[in-house]
């Protein structure tokens, strides 16, 4: 284990023997880090936090405090993070609230770029970007592959579907569906992700599918319900369209539309 001198680490902390903690680092009680972690500088990590396998974390970042919702009042709660994610300069992750599971959550692959915020009971799946400045409100869902362009806010209990696209300098006040790319102000859909998903390797078939589904749900002034029928049929077993369907009927905060 590779721990500068100035690292302040409690002694109940669960570090593997091959994590690296660099120069100013501060390590609070009950957390856990996994094997190949590493711990740029001045990296704060506190409360029950638990990291997994071959993450980075560079230098100011705030990991696992306690959040900013004034409701907060010491309740027990979580943040676990997967696996080989990055955390750039000055990323912040706030644990749960009671209100919610106690619980905030980040999959595997993930790219925090400079200054992101996720707020408490934040649920993100795998293999997202968020560029620099993007400010994740409490209660925010994001599934895999989405990508959210710098500087955009998201209202809290937004839920941001698979292999979306968030344009830069955006409010997301509503859910933005699969696939879908959006921007403006107000932001509005303005095309399905095509180049993501064909670099991600779905065929000329199932984007096709998609780009049709799109059609039904935003240029044919379908009623929501309507469009939701209208897509199950295109093609009843594909699991592309189920994905899409099954965001639709969560009915959450509204869609983007």
């Amino acid at each position: 284990m590779a721990i500068h001198p100035s690292a302040i680490i409690d002694p109940s902390a669960n570090l593997d023997p091959s994590v690296e903690v660099g120069a100013f680092c501060v390590i609070g009680a009950n957390v856990t880090i996994g094997a190949g972690t590493r711990l740029h500088s001045h990296v704060v990590v506190k409360g029950e936090t638990h990291i997994g396998r071959n993450n980075v974390f560079f230098q100011f970042g705030s990991i696992g405090e306690d959040c900013q919702d004034k409701k907060y009042a010491g309740e027990h709660t979580r943040l676990i993070i997967g696996d080989n994610n990055v955390f750039r300069e000055g990323v912040t992750i706030h644990r749960g609230t009671i209100q919610d599971d106690s619980l905030t959550q980040i999959g595997n692959g993930n790219l925090f770029m400079v200054n992101v915020h996720a707020a408490h009971d934040c649920m993100i799946g795998d293999n997202n970007i968020f560029a620099n400045n993007v400010a994740l409100a409490g209660h925010v869902h994001v599934g895999d592959y989405a990508i959210v362009g710098g500087n955009t806010g998201v209202h809290q209990f937004c839920h941001i579907g698979s292999h979306s696209f968030a344009a830069a300098g955006c409010l997301l006040t509503k859910d933005l569906p699969p696939y879908v790319m959006a921007g403006g102000h107000p932001m509005a859909p303005f095309n399905i992700n095509v180049e993501g998903l064909k670099r991600r390797g779905f065929s000329s078939d199932a984007i096709m599918q998609l780009r049709r589904a799109y059609k039904i749900l935003y240029r044919q002034g379908n009623t929501l319900a309507v469009a939701i029928e209208q897509i199950t049929a295109l093609d009843p077993a594909s699991s592309e369209l189920q994905l899409l369907t099954d965001f639709l009927k969560q009915d959450n905060r509204g869609i983007v539309r």
